[in-house]
């Protein structure tokens, strides 16, 4: 009975000299599958691949990583001059009728909850950004002519840290001024000097492109009264500083 049991086994009932000459690695060794991914019918064996698998799935992640790359600083557009009356939705379907929109989001002053004019927005790719200014800068919302252009990336020779230390100076106050229009050679100094005629001057500062030392073109004026930002705007609304003609109203 031991005899014949033994021999229901299929490998027992093989020559020993085939069992120790034989050195043939399984086929699915050979092929670099794993057992789990042969499937054995009747005498023979398929074999699945995981090489075209991987393929696919490497291909798919690249095209992901492609778009991922796109950095947020090309696709992000500075948008300005935009009447007060624009809020985020006006805007965003403005924009949406030349790409897809990530995010829009106006500047809104945080004692006074108005708009500050001037927008960002994001767009889902460089190609709608560009779309975007293309059909938008120079066009006119509300009346009013805006400027649409891609906000720039860090310059190499700015010292982020001396930017981030003349933003802290600012002293922000309810009673503040706008001041738009501004020449690009004018500085935090000469604004702050040239409100200081007509009234007592808590801070001022010129808005800078996003991550660079460019100017903005406008910029903020604070003071320690309602009568002194009356006076500011009554004296200096329509003057030139530097060779432009400023204006100036209630920020």
């Amino acid at each position: 009975m031991a005899a014949i049991s033994s021999c229901l086994s299929p490998n027992l009932c093989q020559n020993p000299k085939d069992r120790m000459t034989s050195s043939k690695p399984p086929a699915w060794l050979a092929v670099g599958a794993t057992p789990r991914s042969s499937r054995a019918l009747g005498s023979s064996i398929t074999f699945s691949n995981p090489r075209r698998k991987t393929l696919r799935i490497s291909a798919v992640a690249s095209e992901a990583t492609a778009t991922a790359q796109e950095p947020e600083v090309a696709r992000r557009l500075y948008v300005g001059n935009i009447p007060r009356t624009v809020d985020n939705e006006q805007l965003a379907k403005t924009f949406g009728e030349h790409g897809a929109v990530e995010k829009a989001e106006v500047m809104y002053d945080k004692y006074s909850g108005r708009s500050r004019r001037f927008a960002f927005v994001t767009m889902s790719s460089v190609e709608d950004a560009n779309a975007a200014i293309e059909k938008l800068n120079d066009t006119e919302i509300g009346g009013r002519k805006i400027k649409v252009n891609v906000t720039e990336k860090p310059l190499q020779t700015v010292d982020v840290s001396l930017l981030q230390a003349e933003e802290s100076k600012f002293i922000d106050s309810p009673h503040k001024v706008y001041v738009g229009n501004l020449a690009k050679t004018v500085t935090s100094e000469v604004l702050s000097k040239f409100f200081s005629e007509k009234g007592k001057v808590l801070s001022a500062k010129v808005s800078r492109v996003p991550g660079t030392s460019k100017s903005s073109g406008f910029g903020f004026v604070t003071f320690s009264s309602d009568e002194d930002v009356d006076a500011a705007i009554s004296s200096f609304n329509n003057a030139v500083l530097e060779g432009q003609k400023i204006r100036v109203n209630r920020a």
